[in-house]
């Protein structure tokens, strides 16, 4: 279970599994039958499953990431149509206009990266050669072992040769064109198999159950769903989804006598549902997530029609996940002092919250990242000083020990459905510039396996380099540093500087190709783990969001100038990158302290958080006010974002280059007001160029890059490759005249 502070319960940190492309021997014939929608297929993608809403990201060359974790909420009143229509007209001439201009502007502009575009392409694609992971994750079900290649369900015996598999069906044969596959689950007697299929300009899914053979067949479909999980070998629950909300959770039956009927329906806009199943099958919880609450209620899978049971009743601040073993309820929460997390255990039978026992709790300023509950262990993923360690109880020995992991490690992801019995923990270990390798914990040895991979010709001289900037308050913020171990004269080299600071969410620092690609080329990469994050744990959170929200920006100010004072770059050859909710604090201290930077690079980013936040019929306002504040109900509020909000603050004054990709299918990050800040942006340093065109001023490039395939949280591989390739070459342009850069890099043997 994936700890964020904007959780929507306990699940699997794989859901669905990745593409890769390889080709098989055997094959079986499907039955098909066409679907009433149609979709695009998608070749390479995996999930982040963060425990939020939105849990499909493109992997690589993979972008900016983490995203705007939004939710949405429904409830809000709507202004009437008679009473807005003509504001309505307005803002959709307003809005085409604006579109078409920037797309003319692009038309007229995007010649002079093509060449440079086309080269970062032809690296990208060689690098993915040898660093996509090829082998996609596994669901083991006894002595069977289900996969997802390229939009096609396989099967193989868990001892066999990889070449000795079945091919079950592919999304091509069930009529739906252009999918991708985003979630899997298989009923436990194997007969059903239910996948959720999704489209790359859509956020919801469709879930099609499929009945297992020599011949499958299609059992249903039922759209627009988010999560769903089998009670038994015919019942299954699902979460339906609704303008990215998700409030009713619905159970269908696939007995003789099939029926579908509602079970639960979250009342509070702030609330996002979804369904899990614990690692021993024993229940479903239906877990209903604000940003700072939760409650949940068990579906007893022995008894799948009887009423779900309330676990705690929600405590306003007081979020928790469930796991089960042995009659015993395991809660990942954050109750009790330090508000962080905490594993506690209660039994099934009494488990409110005064009968709540803790079983760990980390040390200071120790992160409880993720944990993974076995029938007689428990492995928990811990970060501590940027640092991953592991560590193990023994529900046997009663016993806890700590594994530190290799200091390069950034991230990890455990393997998708591990068995509850096995005694092995699979996992992969990560960073921007190291592509995953899998790591095996033993609990009979108490030791931790680096598995034998195939060796990847790529530079291993990448220093990592772990810091601590002090912010305008005196407090400490971390950051981490990549750069080439040969590289000299560090102060010459470009700096590309990474920025989030949102939702508790930490910065994403899995693996890009284009990260390895950069550090190749002699640059430097720096992470800001900036108040607002989740890097520190919950506090850390609580200190960047709301009334807090400055201190992000003087935290990401800190780093820049510290990196600079320590010789990593200096301002005219540095870079930001900001990616959704990240554009807040990018664009701020654009606006503040333009002269720390050459260019910026922002993809859909959220630069109006004023006028967004005082919109409550747009569907992510209301639940977002935990984060951000209510403008409307406080002026004091309003006064504050107004301080810092991107749009608000843009003046006549000199500004970094600007390179924004956003999406018209954005359901998150509407289009329209990022057409506005480019063009108040853009005319805001043409003003100042004009006002100094005596003294020399260059006028720095606004530009805006309008994709009409993809969206918030998902763009095909073609799309996300073409959309990195041009950000790296606004960069490489923008910077080549002060940083000579090197343009042709060496090929991959």
């Amino acid at each position: 279970m994936k700890v964020r502070t904007s959780s929507v319960g306990l699940r699997n940190l794989l859901q669905g599994l990745s593409f890769g492309v390889r080709y098989y021997s055997k094959h079986n014939h499907l039955q098909t039958i066409c679907l009433y929608s149609k979709i695009k297929q998608k070749t390479s993608h995996v999930l982040d499953c963060s425990a939020s809403t939105c849990t499909h990201r493109t992997v690589p060359p993979g972008s900016i990431m983490p995203w705007r974790f939004f939710s949405c909420k429904e409830g809000t009143k709507i202004p009437s149509e008679r009473k807005e229509s003509t504001s309505i007209i307005t803002s959709e001439l307003l809005y085409k206009n604006l579109l078409k201009l920037e797309r003319e502007n692009w038309n007229d502009i995007s010649a002079r990266y093509k060449a440079m575009t086309k080269r970062i392409k032809e690296n990208l694609e060689e690098l993915h050669k040898y660093t996509f992971n090829s082998g996609s994750p596994r669901i083991r079900f006894g002595e069977n072992v289900y996969f997802e290649e390229n939009g096609c369900i396989f099967l193989s015996k868990a001892d066999d040769d990889e070449e000795n598999v079945d091919i079950l069906f592919s999304t091509e044969d069930l009529g739906f064109s252009d999918a991708f596959i985003q979630r899997i689950r298989i009923s436990p007697d194997q007969r059903y198999i239910a996948i959720s299929l999704k489209s790359k300009n859509s956020e919801e899914a469709t879930c099609v159950i499929m009945k297992l053979g020599h011949f499958p067949v299609m059992e249903k479909v039922i759209p627009n769903v988010f999560s769903f999980e089998w009670a038994t070998n015919d019942v299954l629950y699902y979460t339906s989804q609704k303008n990215l909300k998700c409030q009713n959770v619905f159970m269908t039956t696939f007995t003789n006598q099939k029926h579908t009927k509602l079970v639960y329906t979250e009342q509070d806009a702030r609330f996002f549902v979804d369904i899990y199943c614990t690692k021993d099958r024993r229940f479903l919880t239906i877990n209903s997530n604000s940003k700072t609450t939760s409650e949940v209620w068990l579906i007893d899978c022995r008894r799948p029609f009887k009423l779900p049971a309330l676990v705690q009743a929600r405590t306003k601040g007081v979020i928790y996940h469930i796991e089960h073993r042995n009659d015993e309820l395991y809660i990942l929460t954050t109750y009790g002092e330090p508000a962080e997390y905490k594993l506690m255990k209660a039994p099934v039978a009494s488990s409110g919250m005064e009968n709540w026992q803790l079983v760990y709790a980390p040390e200071e300023k120790t992160k409880l990242v993720d944990l993974e509950l076995f029938s007689d262990h428990c492995i928990m993923f811990l970060k501590n000083a940027g640092h991953l360690y592991l560590s193990v109880i023994s529900f046997v020995s009663h016993s806890v020990q700590s594994i530190k992991l290799p200091t390069w490690a950034c991230e990890f992801e455990l393997e998708s459905h591990p068995e509850h019995t096995t005694s092995t923990c699979y996992f992969q270990l990560t960073s921007p510039v190291h592509p995953p390798k899998c790591f095996a914990y033993s609990f009979k040895e108490n030791n931790l396996i680096e598995q034998a991979v195939q060796e990847v010709p790529i530079i291993t001289t990448c220093h990592t380099t772990r810091l601590l900037a002090k912010s305008k308050d005196e407090t400490l913020v971390p950051i981490t540093v990549f750069h080439n171990m040969n590289s000299k004269e560090l102060h010459r080299k470009p700096l590309l500087v990474h920025v989030y600071g949102a939702y508790g969410i930490d910065l994403n620092m899995s693996f890009k190709e284009e990260k390895l690609m950069l550090i190749e080329e002699g640059w430097i990469l720096a992470y800001c783990h900036v108040r607002g994050g989740g890097e520190l744990g919950l506090s850390w959170h609580k200190d960047g969001c709301q009334h807090n929200k400055l201190k992000g920006l003087h935290d990401l100010k800190a780093c820049i100038m510290l990196l600079h004072e320590l010789g990593f770059s200096q301002p005219k050859y540095t870079a930001l990158a900001a990616a959704s909710a990240g554009g807040v604090l990018a664009g701020a201290l654009c606006n503040t302290d333009p002269e720390l930077i050459r260019a910026m690079v922002l993809q859909a980013p959220f630069i109006d958080v004023l006028n967004t936040m005082m919109k409550t019929h747009l569907p992510l306002t209301i639940e977002e006010q935990e984060e951000w504040g209510n403008p409307l109900a406080d002026e004091k509020c309003m006064q504050y974002i107004r301080s810092y909000c991107p749009y608000e603050n843009i003046k006549t004054q000199c500004y970094p280059s600007v390179f924004i990709t956003a999406y018209e299918n954005d359901q998150r990050i509407p289009l329209i007001g990022v057409l506005q800040y480019v063009q108040k942006l853009r005319k805001a340093a043409l003003d100042h160029a004009s006002r100094t065109s005596n003294k020399g001023n260059w006028i720095p490039n606004i530009i805006l890059d309008i994709q009409a395939n993809g969206s918030h949280c998902d763009s095909s591989w073609e799309d996300s490759l073409n959309e990195v390739a041009r950000q790296l070459a606004f960069l490489n342009k923008e910077l080549e005249e002060v940083c000579h850069l090197q343009h042709h890099r060496k090929s991959c043997k």
